[in-house]
């Protein structure tokens, strides 16, 4: 490293991290005289993480490989803040960077400011104003806004989030969301999917595996799914993703399995999941990044959450809540089946996630911070 050349620190553990940290990473690495990234996986989650960084070419200067069987949120944070502090004493980073709001960012939050590091936090601002929902990634997020010095946040909403809590404006940068980069680059590439598809059915791919909805929630949903699929037998194929915590396997392979057209299929890489949502006429999904992603494809998408961190798709029409009620599944879902205008004004409607183009942005707002160029990126500070 020469001396003008700044040591950028990535630290992520999960897969969605590494989705919408990687365009960051491989547009930093255009800069190479000036910015050197470092990228450390604490292990988080594993096999979907490793599979991820193969997908963008990507290699690990320190994994920590902190997961374990039944891991605690507590061991997760307490394995990585001692796996950190090591890695940043031996590297003195001059920047730790992060993103969401996993419990890896929290502890990676917490390291930084112990060693008096700056930290930059991408995806900043999200909120639900609930801090038991989703739980733990509420709090996760909201503790390392105190934390950050940098703040990249992917909407309007999320910038006026954090205008509330009284973060400086000159440090928030609003650049559209990573994970839009990402899904574009993936998904202009050459695939063809190993899942058999009958193309005759619309495709209604289901995704659901988050902590709040286990049990009750979780059975309300299986519920919709028989039905819909009884319902449109002859129109319709779902296909659904099983998540390997067994309360979400045991209960989906018990009340869906031998379906005549539900497809219980194992979790997917990146990739084929990706190319599975482009193939989707409908998506029905508890997931964060789903929300985000399929509305630049043009899926329409019911969220299987009573709140959402992403009300900016609610507004713009890109998604619709429908929690885990039974009756509210049936209705929307329905009316997409059926109803071509109402289908066509989401799937139609405007990503208000960005245009792919995140990533410069955040590096160019690194770099100006740096003081590495003089152009200040004026277009990305929210006055």
């Amino acid at each position: 490293m020469n001396n003008q050349q700044k040591k950028v620190m990535f630290v992520f553990g999960t897969r969605p991290e590494a989705i919408k940290m990687a365009p960051v990473i491989l547009e930093m690495q255009k800069f190479g005289g000036e910015l050197e990234p470092v990228i450390v996986l604490t292990g988080q989650h594993r096999q979907m993480l490793d599979q991820v960084m193969k997908v963008f070419g990507l290699k690990a200067d320190y994994d920590l490989k902190i997961m374990a069987p039944n891991q605690t949120i507590t061991s997760i944070i307490t394995k990585s803040l001692e796996g950190l502090e090591k890695v940043v004493k031996k590297e003195n980073p001059d920047m730790i960077l992060v993103q969401g709001d996993t419990a890896t960012v929290f502890a990676a939050g917490l390291i930084a400011y112990f060693h008096k590091i700056p930290l930059g936090h991408v995806e900043a601002g999200l909120r639900t104003f609930d801090k038991w929902q989703p739980f733990p990634e509420e709090m996760n997020r909201t503790l390392t806004t105190p934390l950050a010095d940098l703040h990249f946040a992917p909407t309007k909403t999320s910038v006026q989030n954090l205008k509330r809590e009284h973060v400086s404006a000159e440090t928030i940068f609003l650049t559209g969301n990573t994970v839009i980069d990402a899904l574009l680059d993936v998904s202009k590439r050459e695939y063809k999917l190993k899942i058999k598809l009958n193309p005759k059915k619309k495709l209604v791919l289901v995704t659901t595996h988050r902590r709040e909805s286990f049990g009750e929630p979780l059975q309300n949903t299986l519920k919709a799914l028989v039905k819909l699929s009884e319902e449109f037998e002859a129109e319709i194929e779902i296909v659904l993703p099983v998540h390997q915590n067994p309360n979400v396997k045991g209960p989906i392979e018990k009340m869906l399995g031998g379906r005549p057209n539900i497809k219980l299929i194992p979790p997917q890489d990146y990739e084929p999941f990706v190319h599975l949502m482009k193939a989707a006429y409908i998506i029905i999904s508890d997931s964060g990044g789903v929300q985000e992603e399929a509305p630049s494809l043009g899926i329409p998408v019911l969220v299987l959450r009573e709140k959402t961190e992403r009300p900016d798709a609610i507004k713009f029409g890109t998604v619709k809540l429908v929690g885990t009620d039974y009756n509210l599944i049936m209705k929307e879902a329905r009316k997409l089946l059926t109803d071509k205008k109402a289908y066509d004004r989401m799937s139609k409607a405007t990503n208000p996630y960005g245009d792919g183009q995140a990533s410069p942005k955040i590096v160019q707002a690194i770099r100006y911070y740096f003081k590495l160029t003089k152009k200040k990126p004026k277009e990305f500070v929210v006055s």
